[in-house]
């Protein structure tokens, strides 16, 4: 948000510098990003006249021009192609100092003395966005009369700053002169000098030119419409142009012109068309067809949606609501009669059509925010009142005006005890509602609170505590004495499960796993991207009332296909490998707040396989003190079956994990294998042990034997470890698997698999004996529960 200083004390009489404004506002809310100084660099720029063109003698492109400068006339020559004789432009006579540090000496072009430079605006520091198309490509020609030697600086007021503020998204009062006029008023405890709006000579009946306004969608609160005749279209005057460049606008012609400058004043948005090409002479406001399309004022077709909301005269779209005008009722030289709009809109719906068409205008910047429905009529009734003083057009009688009329005041109550607990200072209940009457609120005083009455422009203020925050800003942060905490002493501490949370992470880690962060809100679509079920939990979400996009529209139920795209992302830009892990919550709906879930999921691509994965599960575990755990085949419809496991500690369901089923991964264009896995990290948390019991180094060798079975493919390794646990009884050490093998030599719907027992007492040596007893018994129970063979017999 621009804020000339200039214009600003059209609203205030404050005798402070630029500097000091900023600081103030600054301790009472108001962000400041910079202090633009217009003037910086430029000097020795004023009025002259032309008097005398001639052509140069040997050059067909460049002009010889004597011009007054108001003590001397100077020869210049230029290569403008839009300077005449008795045109006042700015001069820059030698010494003199332009935009970018271009420095005026006397010269010869083409063997001709040259005394000076005529000035375009671009060379007096105006970006080119800002510059009215005729004075883009030669001089500025000013069209009023001003003394000859005047600094050009003072006529195009560039000796005044220019404010730049951010605005947050919860104050869009702000992105408004008057907005910000209020917010320095509050600030050095002065009055805001309102304008009275009148219109002092209206003619005709507004029924006359234009048949009415018909509103026929909820998303439009407010409707209001007058009509301007004998419209003279021309280019504005200065004073007006000087605020709109000023402010980052570039000046149109004087009707488009004054919409804008209402638009910067009020927070507004206007539009004007040209009511002689509006078909049947009306209005009506609807929801738009799938498929329609308008030609917009950038010359751009657009297609739009029934969400989007449009302008229609009797037969056609003539805009888009809240972005953009239709380019067959523009303002054009032409146009004699005028019907000006102001209106409000729904923000969530001005919001998703600018996002989905990629169109940002001045006007969605403030409709999606939100506006106060009162400024509909107070907009349009200034702007009809500044055709008047301009004298560019007659303003017509009456108004069409549909939808809410007048917004009403809210009352909200202010506790004095409250006030004072939480910002920490003694102050009286009169103090406070001084401080509230300074923004405009007014109050009624009681006892121990107040009644204050919010006016319908602050939007943001609903609760107690949004007036007790601008009571405290407005008193100043700095003003508010630093005090101790009160209360008992405690220990401070990490909670259980961010203790837990890092001893997984330091594991994850070692293993070459990085950390990711994805967003909570997901896109509907993710479901049938992992290929799960109608009835499917998963599919119970919470949606978003007022979402981003249809992309960012439910909150997760599952961290798997953030995962995904993350994985994805990093394959389609071509890195070798990839592996992360995630801790997020995950959201399901319940009869009151959506119930949250700590989760863990993991991912990777060409970083090892399925076994690699559970190995570093299991030690991760293992840290945790949770072992003795279960591994199950799964039934997860995003993961590879045959290829994926369930993990239970007893009958407890900590995930599942595994590679990620081939249509999944096509859907996420992963073009080798990937891996996934997804934990509830709750039940890491409550099956965790604080302190782990370690034992000292075994004093007695260990026993190795390693075995290889043929035996049915479905039949799966925690099922044969199973077997080995139980008949190894206390002196099977560990299981390992270490080879898995189909194919040639293999029957079909078998498989080879290959582990290793290792045996160690903690009181002895083990006998080959002992140990052979143990490995037969394992083998023939392995034989009698699968149907398996020893490889080798």
């Amino acid at each position: 948000m621009l804020l000339p200083i200039s214009w600003l004390k059209n609203y205030i009489d404050l005798d402070k510098s630029t500097k000091e404004i900023a600081d103030e506002v600054t301790l009472t809310g108001s962000h400041v990003e910079s202090i633009i100084n217009r003037a910086e660099g430029i000097s020795g720029v004023v009025v002259g006249k032309i008097l005398k063109i001639t052509n140069h003698p040997d050059a067909d492109k460049l002009v010889i021009c004597q011009v007054d400068v108001g003590d001397e006339v100077l020869q210049i020559v230029t290569g403008a192609k839009n300077v005449f004789e008795g045109a006042l432009v700015p001069v820059s006579k030698v010494g003199a100092n332009l935009a970018g540090g271009i420095k005026i000496k006397k010269g010869k072009l083409r063997g001709v003395e040259s005394d000076g430079m005529l000035c375009s605006l671009e060379e007096l520091g105006y970006e080119i966005s800002v510059i009215p198309k005729e004075a883009r490509d030669g001089i500025f020609i000013f069209r009023e009369d001003y003394k000859l030697g005047t600094d050009v600086k003072e006529i195009l007021d560039l000796n005044n700053p220019v404010i730049e503020f951010e605005i947050t998204p919860n104050r869009p009062d702000c992105l408004s002169i008057i907005g910000m006029a209020r917010e320095v008023a509050a600030t050095f405890d002065t009055k805001l000098k309102n304008e009275e709006i009148k219109i002092e000579n209206p003619v005709d009946n507004i029924k006359n030119y234009f048949n009415g306004v018909e509103v026929k969608t909820e998303k439009c609160q407010r409707f209001y419409g007058r009509v301007l005749k004998d419209v003279k279209i021309e280019e504005s005057p200065l004073w007006l142009k000087n605020y709109l460049m000023a402010s980052g606008v570039r000046p149109i012609n004087n009707i488009v012109d004054l919409t804008n400058f209402v638009m910067l004043e009020y927070g507004q948005p206007l539009h004007a068309y040209n009511l002689e090409t509006l078909e049947d002479k009306k209005i009506i406001v609807r929801q738009a067809e799938d498929g329609e399309v308008i030609k917009t004022l950038d010359d751009v077709e657009r297609k739009l949606n029934k969400d989007d909301i449009v302008i229609c005269d009797g037969k056609r779209i003539v805009g888009i609501a809240g972005l953009m005008g239709g380019f067959d009722t523009e303002i054009t030289p032409q146009t004699k009669i005028v019907f000006l709009e102001g209106a409000n809109f729904n923000e969530k719906s001005v919001r998703l059509t600018s996002k989905r068409q990629g169109l940002r205008t001045e006007a969605s910047a403030r409709f999606e925010k939100g506006i106060d429905s009162n400024l509909a009529k107070v907009a349009v009734d200034r702007v009809c009142q500044l055709s008047e003083k301009i004298s560019c057009a007659k303003v017509v009688d009456s108004a069409f005006d549909e939808g809410q009329k007048d917004k009403k005041e809210k009352k909200i109550k202010l506790r004095l005890s409250k006030t004072n607990k939480l910002i920490g200072e003694d102050l009286s209940l009169e103090e406070i509602s001084k401080i509230l009457n300074r923004l405009e609120i007014e109050t009624e005083l009681f006892d121990e609170y107040l009644i204050a009455k919010v006016p319908s422009f602050r939007l943001d203020i609903e609760i107690e505590e949004d007036l007790i925050e601008e009571v405290a800003r407005i008193y100043g942060y700095h003003n508010i004495e630093p005090k101790p905490l009160f209360g008992g002493l405690t220990v401070g501490s990490k909670p259980k499960f961010r203790n837990v949370e890092k001893r997984v992470k330091d594991i994850l880690m070692a293993y070459g796993y990085s950390e990711f962060m994805t967003y909570s809100f997901v896109s509907p679509s993710i479901f049938n991207k992992l290929n799960l079920k109608e009835d499917n939990e998963l599919r119970k979400v919470v949606k978003i009332i007022n979402p981003l996009g249809e992309e960012y529209s439910i909150m997760r139920t599952t961290l798997v296909a953030n995962m995904l795209e993350v994985l994805s992302k990093n394959y389609n830009r071509n890195n070798e490998r990839a592996a992360g892990f995630e801790f997020g919550n995950t959201f399901t709906p319940s009869d009151k707040l959506p119930e949250e879930r700590l989760k863990l999921t993991i991912g990777s691509y060409n970083q090892g396989d399925f076994y690699n994965m559970k190995e570093m599960i299991l030690k991760a575990l293992w840290t945790l003190g949770i072992d003795d755990l279960k591994v199950k085949p799964s039934s997860v419809e995003y993961l590879h079956p045959g290829r994926s496991a369930d993990l239970y500690k007893d009958d407890i369901y900590l995930g599942s994990f595994g590679e990620v089923h081939p249509s999944v991964l096509e859907k996420y264009s992963i073009k080798t294998g990937a891996l996934v896995g997804e934990f509830e990290f709750n039940k890491f948390v409550e099956l965790s042990k604080e302190n782990r019991l370690y034992k000292e180094l075994p004093k007695y060798p260990s026993m190795k034997r390693d075995f290889a079975f043929i035996l049915d493919r479905d039949i799966s390794s925690e099922e044969i470890e199973e077997v080995a646990k139980k008949y190894g009884k206390k002196i099977l050490e560990d299981f390992n698997v270490f080879d898995i093998y189909t194919g040639k030599g293999i029957e079909e719907g078998k498989k080879s698999i290959a582990f290793s027992l290792i045996f160690r007492a903690n009181d002895r040596t083990l006998t080959d004996s002992e140990v052979e007893k143990i490995s037969d018994k394992i083998i023939q129970e392995i034989k009698d529960n699968f149907k398996a063979k020893l490889r080798g017999e």
